[in-house]
């Protein structure tokens, strides 16, 4: 499973005399419903370029190539959608698809949530708190028997990385270039059973060791933050599972402040 399924980008550019320019924004104001209708169709966005106002980008995130091509082309919603935006076919510059690549990430207009819980340090005194009390919990304390002395300090590099910090995480347990660490984290729930009721106890520990260890309380970064554990928790347990095997390798999640997507096998 990954935070991040793989989507595919289409753009559509158009060029629009600018006579035009309202009834064509009228009609893809009117398209956009069953566009979004549609379940191929993860998000969209009509742009307008600045410098010259008769050129407009359309950006839709398909679940992949195929569904958009094979699914939605045939479907009732492309003929609804189609409907709207026919007459503006003949505008249309560059119609293709592009598949994102592991570049990416977002400006410093927004911290991470890793800048904004304070960094390196914080995510350290979380870890130390919240292993003293996995340690004396009746409930965990059998999970973590004969935990590594260095295992604190290892979730707080993966939580660090996860919340938008140094790749320190991927560099030192990844491999080469990095690809295993999440498979290397997931590794170590197989076999282990967890229960719900432990995957709780582990959520519930979590979030008081935030708070002694100082996270931010904001209503949006806790948000964010207890999404992740909700998120990392489940998985844990899915992983631990007596059929569970080890996934493909497949990079850290990178946690943002945003919701995650639907998990799509």
């Amino acid at each position: 499973m990954s935070a991040s399924p793989a989507h595919t980008v289409e753009y559509i550019r158009y060029r629009v005399p600018a006579e035009r320019a309202a009834e064509f924004l009228s009609a893809y104001t009117r398209a956009a419903v069953p566009l979004a209708a549609a379940p191929q169709c993860v998000d969209y966005e009509l742009a307008r370029c600045e410098e010259d106002f008769e050129h407009f980008v359309l950006r839709i995130t398909w679940t992949s190539t195929k569904d958009h091509l094979e699914g939605f082309r045939s479907s009732e919603h492309f003929r609804d959608f189609f409907a709207h935006v026919r007459p503006y076919v003949e505008n249309i510059e560059e119609m293709r698809h592009y598949t994102p690549t592991s570049v990416r990430g977002s400006g410093a207009s927004t911290p991470t949530l890793y800048a904004w819980a304070g960094g390196a340090e914080r995510f350290v005194r979380l870890t130390e708190v919240f292993y003293e009390k996995v340690l004396a919990d009746d409930l965990l304390a059998p999970v973590f028997a004969g935990l590594a002395p260095e295992h604190a300090a290892h979730v707080a590099q993966w939580l660090g990385e996860v919340f938008g910090g140094p790749a320190a995480y991927s560099r030192d347990h990844g491999g080469p270039d990095g690809s295993g660490a999440h498979g290397h984290m997931v590794s170590k729930h197989l076999g282990k059973g967890i229960t719900e009721p432990q995957r709780r106890r582990w959520v519930n520990l979590m979030q008081d060791a935030a708070d002694e260890a100082g996270l931010p309380t904001d209503a949006e970064f806790r948000s964010a933050f207890v999404a992740y554990v909700e998120w990392g928790t489940r998985l844990a347990v899915s992983f631990s599972g007596p059929e569970a095997t080890r996934p493909a390798d497949q990079p850290v999640p990178t946690w943002t402040w945003g919701a995650a997507p639907p998990y799509q096998p």
